[in-house]
């Protein structure tokens, strides 16, 4: 098995669009691909609206709606904090022991983190420790606008301090007419993190499943994930 971790440089940057875009181009191209988004929240993952629902619906798998997202909470909160109010916690062996019955049913994997690399997923670990258990390169997605640099900065460099691999940068969500920040970005975002940038996607308003399928195929480099 291999695969990638999607994850991002803050809440709402795109991370659920280009895990799927990347999804349903692998599955165009007869790759046998599955999806792993461990936590949810603030909404349920049986709802047609819910990242869990999308992944599943662009990469085919047979996995269940719980193999998938093993873990759910009502409130739209990092997973410790949502856990918290529903006074429950989720231990690290837990979500290992979903991923290892899963991990074997797909050639490739994408998975999915909640919110940035440094998120609380429950007492005492992080997004990041979850990607370094997993053993997965990491793709980070981030915004083309003003304040990117600083954050993608970060995220990167806590990425390696942290032993992990970033694969690359797709920055999503680009204007049609793109102000000097989103034209200069890529290139000091390159220069900086020395990562490169694996592709920048535009902003879709209407996000069909065809358009983010064909959005991820035309921008960004898939056939490097996959190497």
């Amino acid at each position: 098995m291999t695969g990638i971790f999607v994850t991002g440089t803050d809440t709402g940057v795109g991370k659920t669009i280009i895990s799927c875009g990347i999804a349903a181009a692998l599955k165009e191209k007869k790759v046998d691909v599955g999806v792993f988004k461990p936590f949810l929240s603030g909404i349920t993952r049986e709802n047609p609206e819910s990242d869990t629902f999308l992944l599943k619906k662009m990469s085919g798998t047979a996995l269940s709606d719980e193999e998938v997202t093993p873990f759910q909470f009502s409130e739209p909160l990092s997973p410790y904090v949502a856990a918290q109010l529903e006074g429950t916690s989720v231990q690290f062996d837990e979500v290992l022991e979903r991923w290892n019955m899963i991990k074997t049913k797909h050639e490739f994997f994408i998975v999915e983190g909640a919110g940035g690399i440094a998120v609380p997923l429950g007492e005492s670990f992080l997004v990041s420790h979850l990607i370094k258990a997993l053993e997965l390169p990491v793709v980070i997605v981030a915004r083309p606008d003003l304040g990117t640099i600083n954050h993608t900065f970060l995220t990167v460099h806590y990425a390696r301090e942290a032993g992990l691999k970033v694969a690359g940068i797709v920055i999503n969500g680009a204007s049609d007419t793109r102000d000097p920040s989103q034209k200069t970005n890529p290139k000091m975002i390159e220069e900086w993190c020395e990562v490169p940038i694996l592709g920048i996607t535009p902003k879709l308003n209407d996000m069909t499943n065809e358009k983010i399928k064909k959005m991820v195929k035309d921008n960004v480099n898939i056939a490097s994930l996959t190497k």
